[in-house]
């Protein structure tokens, strides 16, 4: 039976925490740290990428750096880029730190537009592990030696072999912040297309929400949000990507929530849950620098959200997402390029 994801709703608070935090900031007298509140400067990457102790791992050679023969062309070598174009990995864990929630996000701020492109955590990537799964990417990448910062590394490469480049910055986050993130907003209004019924006591899980539009608060949004496999006679089971479509359902919900002025009363505490929950590279700063900028551009509605286009699966025993690179290269080259030229096949590592 299928594991419902817990985490699959941490990418929420993500952006929302960010964007809360960064209004509310404007709003409230942070001139104060005006000279603080900055856009990030854009990481180069020289050829060979970052270093990490982290074994003798496919993908890595024996001094822990990652194998330039296996980088996408692009990763080698700084390239032109566009102006103000940030790109980022968002990312959240299980307990068993796999990374059952991957998001690729890019901010383009001279055109005033933000993208999600969801990626199903089943896809198959080009490594020699067992697993051949992004969503053993971080674990992989942290169990040989690189701790977290390795697993970030990881899943930034294998992240970079399906869309062609490496994202800039990363945000880690647990189920923890999206539950608190909600109610502190008073909960999200959702619609729920059917019965949602699902009880698992080794997970100590159980789902019960009735169909049609409600207000939901955080213990069932994410509820809502982990939703896979129903119960026999009594609910569907659905597929990842209808679970995808309900993460961004939700995600959106609280996004405009997020980005009102009641929201300014929450302060305080949307700092406390990004302090104890999210984890990122980049400083307050520049993340109150993106939420003031989520506000200036008008909200959600420059908030734009996709899925990776897949082939469809390899079946058993496996059950590998395929990825499509042809439907990959033109959604990829519309929304989260970050560079002056065209993404092309040559800069993927795609796998059938």
């Amino acid at each position: 039976m299928l594991k419902q994801n817990r985490a699959f709703m941490l990418f929420v608070k993500t952006f929302s925490i960010a964007a809360a935090v960064m209004l509310l900031a404007g709003g409230i007298g942070w001139l104060a740290v005006n000279n603080a509140v900055r856009p990030p400067d854009i990481p180069v990457i020289a050829a060979g990428g970052a270093v990490f102790d982290v074994g003798d791992d496919e993908g890595y050679d024996v001094d822990g750096e990652l194998d330039d023969e296996l980088l996408p062309p692009q990763l080698a070598q700084f390239e032109e880029r566009k102006p103000m174009f940030f790109t980022f990995l968002i990312f959240g864990l299980t307990e068993g730190l796999n990374a059952n929630t991957i998001m690729v996000a890019a901010y383009d701020a001279e055109a005033q537009q933000g993208y999600i492109i969801s990626i199903p955590r089943d896809t198959l990537v080009d490594v020699q592990r067992n697993s051949r799964k992004i969503v053993s990417a971080y674990p992989v990448g942290r169990l040989h030696g690189g701790g977290h910062e390795g697993g970030v590394e990881r899943m930034k490469y294998e992240v970079s072999t399906l869309i062609g480049f490496r994202p800039d910055f990363y945000v880690r986050v647990d189920y923890e912040a999206f539950i608190r993130m909600v109610d502190a907003v008073g909960g999200v209004e959702i619609y729920i297309p059917f019965r949602m019924y699902y009880h698992d006591p080794f997970q100590d899980l159980r789902i019960d929400l009735q169909a049609g539009l409600q207000t939901l608060d955080g213990e069932d949004a994410l509820r809502f949000a982990r939703y896979r496999t129903g119960t026999p006679g009594i609910s569907p089971t659905i597929s990842d990507y209808q679970r995808i479509e309900h993460q961004q359902q939700v995600l959106a919900a609280v996004a405009s929530q997020l980005l009102t002025p009641a929201s300014i009363l929450q302060i305080p505490e949307f700092v406390g849950i990004f302090n104890d929950h999210v984890y990122s590279d980049l400083a307050m700063g520049e993340l109150l620098w993106f939420a003031n900028q989520a506000i200036n551009i008008g909200g959600t509605e420059a908030l734009h959200t996709y899925t990776l286009p897949m082939l469809g699966t390899s079946g058993a025993p496996y059950w590998y997402e395929l990825a499509d690179e042809e439907g990959i290269l033109e959604l990829i080259n519309r929304t989260i390029n970050p560079l002056v030229r065209d993404i092309t096949a040559e800069d993927l590592r795609i796998v059938q």
